[in-house]
C-alpha cells in the first residue's frame, strides 16, 4: 500500500514573488524526489507519493511550510491504496491510491485536508478528527506556522531548544505551540499511524 497526496496552493496568485513555490518545492523534497515521487503541474497543483504512515504528517508539514506566507494555504487530499503502474513520473503512475486521491480532491470543496482509502469506517473516523484539527490549523498565522514547521522537523527538541533554534523566548514558544493546537496534532498523528497499520 502507498499514499498519494494531491494538492493545490490556495491564493497562489496573491504571492507574486513566488516564495510559495520555493517553499512548496522544499517541502516536497523533504519527502521524495522529483519527478518519480513528486511533481508540480498546472502551475500550483502537485502530487506526492509517500508511505501510508507518513501521509498525514507530510500534509500537515506542507501546510505549515506554506502558511509561513500570509494568506497562502494548501488543500490536500490523501489517497491510500495500491500502485498498479509505476511510471518514471508520478503523474503518469496509477492505481487505487491515485484514484482515491483524485476522488477525494474533487470532493474537498471548502475543506483543506481529507483522506480516502478503501475502508469507509477508517475514512469517516479520520476525516472527522482531521476536520476538527483543521479548525485550528486553517487559522495558523505565519509566525505560528513557522514554529509548527520547526517543531515537526525536530520532534525531539524541548521547548527550550526550539526557542533557541527560532531565537525566541521559551514563553513565546510555549504560547505559540498551545495556540497552534500542537499537542492535539501530535496525538492525531500518533492515532493515525496506529490506525493506518490496521488497514
Amino acid at each position: 500500500m502507498i499514499a498519494v497526496l494531491t494538492g493545490d496552493v490556495k491564493n497562489s496568485r496573491a504571492d507574486t514573488s513566488l516564495t510559495w513555490l520555493k517553499l512548496l518545492k522544499e517541502g516536497l523534497n523533504r519527502y521524495g524526489k522529483e519527478p518519480k515521487e513528486w511533481e508540480i503541474y498546472r502551475g500550483d497543483s502537485f502530487q506526492l507519493e509517500v508511505s501510508p504512515g507518513e501521509a498525514l504528517e507530510a500534509s500537515i508539514y506542507l501546510k505549515a511550510n506554506l502558511k509561513q506566507i500570509k494568506n497562502i494555504d494548501v488543500r490536500i487530499a490523501i489517497g491510500l491504496g495500491q500502485k498498479h503502474h509505476d511510471a518514471a513520473k508520478i503523474t503518469e503512475s496509477n492505481g487505487t491510491a491515485f484514484t482515491n486521491s483524485g476522488k477525494c480532491f474533487e470532493q474537498l470543496k471548502k475543506k483543506t485536508l481529507a483522506i480516502q482509502s478503501l475502508d469507509t469506517a477508517f475514512d469517516t473516523q479520520l476525516n472527522l478528527l482531521i476536520e476538527l484539527a483543521s479548525l485550528t490549523m486553517n487559522n495558523w498565522t505565519p509566525t505560528i506556522a513557522k514554529t509548527i514547521k520547526t517543531a515537526l522537523e525536530n520532534p525531539g527538541l524541548t521547548q527550550v531548544a526550539l526557542a533557541k533554534e527560532l531565537e525566541k523566548s521559551q514563553g513565546n514558544i510555549s504560547e505559540e505551540l498551545s495556540r497552534s493546537g500542537y499537542d492535539g496534532i501530535k496525538q492525531l498523528l500518533e492515532y493515525y499511524q496506529n490506525q493506518v497499520t490496521l488497514l
